[in-house]
């Protein structure tokens, strides 16, 4: 997260954030040691998808699963991409209470543009956060939002989406009944486990950003934390974007298959796992977890569910969202 800084018209509250003169030769050691971790981990993350997928989905034929994805029905195609229309929209409501939040005021069908054209590109493309924040730089600056307030902002919508997933993920894992798990790869123990862990992290957070109202301080850095009401708005759009983007990959499956409480936490650990590796948009480990989870479920009907899913919720919006960077960016040389 980060504090607020302030716009050019009405100042907000004073901006609390100080950056530390240099690193210390430990944190050097420790800040190189990460960036050798980022660039070694992906690669691997990768190669260990590729060889789950191969080892799921290799027997395959494409007859098999072009199937599958007949069988959707149109219903559930246009149901798949009305649910990701309104998953982008739910990330524009995120990013316009993270916008006023940093003390930015832009109209909201502004910031649902900004939002769609930075989600959209920064989830097919990968590194999240910094492509994300390029994007909303470029397209707010015309607003008067400073690179402070875009980062601030961009950092708010993480944060909501990371509170969003833990808490889905922990109500689903603790929801599904033992019969439900037993349909996945995922011991009772360990989801039970695994939910209360995610629900508490998601209840820790909230309940910090209502008690503590000073700075946190460290690394070199001040943050003011969220108020009580923003961190509420950033778990209940969290968890509900969250859940319809599970829903897009659900309906996609075949009838008998888990039941959407039981899918969701496999989903939930599954997007944890794709964000770990740091592969754009998780591309295969993503679906490798999945498969891993979800061994009950036919792989020609979880391989065209996947593909589906990647259609609807990355392909689309990354063509329809360069497709209009492309014509704004003709109409900025124009003017020019």
């Amino acid at each position: 997260m980060t504090a607020r800084d302030a716009p050019r018209s009405a100042p907000p509250e004073p901006v609390e954030v100080e950056l530390a003169e240099a690193l210390s030769p430990p944190r050097r050691r420790l800040a190189g040691m990460v960036r050798t971790a980022l660039h070694i981990v992906p690669p691997i993350m990768l190669v260990a998808a590729v060889w789950v997928l191969w080892g799921e989905f290799h027997h395959l034929s494409f007859a098999a699963v072009r199937a599958s994805m007949a069988g959707w029905g149109l219903q559930a195609i246009l149901l798949s991409v009305v649910l990701s229309a309104v998953s982008f929209a739910l990330m524009g409501a995120i990013e316009w209470v993270g916008l006023r939040w940093t003390g930015a005021r832009v109209p909201l069908g502004a910031t649902q543009v900004g939002s769609f054209l930075a989600n959209a590109i920064a989830h097919a493309i990968g590194a999240n956060l910094l492509i994300s924040g390029a994007i909303r730089a470029r397209f707010y600056d015309r607003y008067g939002v400073s690179l402070t307030q875009v980062a601030g902002t961009t950092l708010f919508a993480a944060f909501s989406f990371g509170v969003g997933l833990a808490a889905l993920s922990g109500g689903g894992l603790l929801l599904a009944s033992h019969a439900e798990l037993a349909r996945t790869a995922i011991p009772p123990a360990v989801a039970r486990a695994l939910g209360w862990t995610l629900l508490a992290g998601a209840a820790g957070y909230v309940t910090l950003c209502a008690v503590r109202r000073r700075p946190i301080t460290g690394f070199g850095r001040s943050v003011t934390l969220p108020s009580l009401r923003d961190a509420l708005s950033q778990l209940v759009l969290g968890v509900v974007d969250n859940g319809i983007a599970a829903a897009i990959l659900w309906i996609l499956l075949p009838a008998g298959g888990p039941s959407y409480v039981t899918f969701v936490g496999a989903y939930a650990v599954a997007c944890i796992v794709g964000l770990i590796s740091s592969v754009p948009g998780g591309a295969g480990v993503f679906e490798s977890a999945m498969a891993a989870l979800l061994p009950g479920v036919e792989p020609a009907a979880l391989a065209a569910a996947f593909l589906g899913y990647r259609l609807a919720y990355y392909i689309l919006p990354l063509i329809l969202a360069a497709a209009a960077l492309g014509v704004e960016t003709v109409r900025s040389a124009r003017r020019a």
